[in-house]
């Protein structure tokens, strides 16, 4: 079987949101799609290591806000490469209620849904929504998965049922984030770039990047 015949599937990248006892929290997906129109179902799969599949799991209900191609990068890091167990990562990304839930400001639409079913599969849980409410905001075509990839130049997280790992190819030395695989592509030379330098995807410092 080649696996990279997955990668001719389209995904987009969405913030999943929920509650964790009065606490915002979420992480990133791409495996969100609407199953019915009338009425509306919305599914998403969440690896079962993903903290939020337990929120999401206690309260019944969840978010989806659509990124945008426009929307920050660092979002993405925020809530693909942190554990809302340890972290708020709420407290650095911009919010706000919709029907009760916590949604992205920096998002071109957001779906907030009840749990009606789930399935359970080796690696994710694969959660039914009927959706509640819904609606678009701000600007900006939705950011597809090859979009992240190409012109973000960002990496799946391991949890993400997407991930497969990167081939190897010969080529030149580059900077790579070790946090959330970012490759620096810049003209100035990494080495002269100043230290206040952060990853413009998840936002470490330039002492996370690693030559190889």
């Amino acid at each position: 079987m080649n696996p990279n015949a997955f990668r001719k599937l389209s995904y987009g990248v969405y913030v999943i949101s929920s509650w964790d006892e009065g606490r915002p929290t979420g992480c990133t997906a791409n495996s969100v799609m609407q199953i019915t129109s009338e009425p509306a179902t919305v599914a998403v799969s969440i690896n079962h290591d993903n903290y939020t599949n337990g929120c999401i799991s206690r309260s019944g209900r969840f978010a989806v806000s659509v990124l945008s191609e426009t929307s920050d990068p660092s979002i993405i890091g925020t809530f693909g490469f942190q554990s809302g167990k340890t972290v708020n990562k709420f407290d650095s990304v911009e919010y706000e209620q919709k029907a009760n839930l916590p949604v992205v400001k920096d998002s071109c639409a957001w779906i907030v849904c009840e749990v009606i079913d789930r399935m359970e599969t080796a690696t994710h849980t694969v959660f039914l929504g009927k959706v509640v409410d819904a609606d678009e905001q701000g600007a900006g075509e939705p950011m597809t998965y090859a979009y992240y990839h190409k012109v973000i130049r960002g990496k799946s997280p391991k949890n993400a049922p997407t991930y497969l790992p990167e081939e190897e190819k010969a080529q030149e030395a580059r900077w790579v984030c070790s946090v959330c695989g970012y490759v620096y592509d810049g003209e100035t030379p990494f080495e002269q770039l100043p230290d206040s330098f952060v990853c413009p995807v998840c936002r470490q410092p330039k002492s996370a990047f690693v030559k190889k």
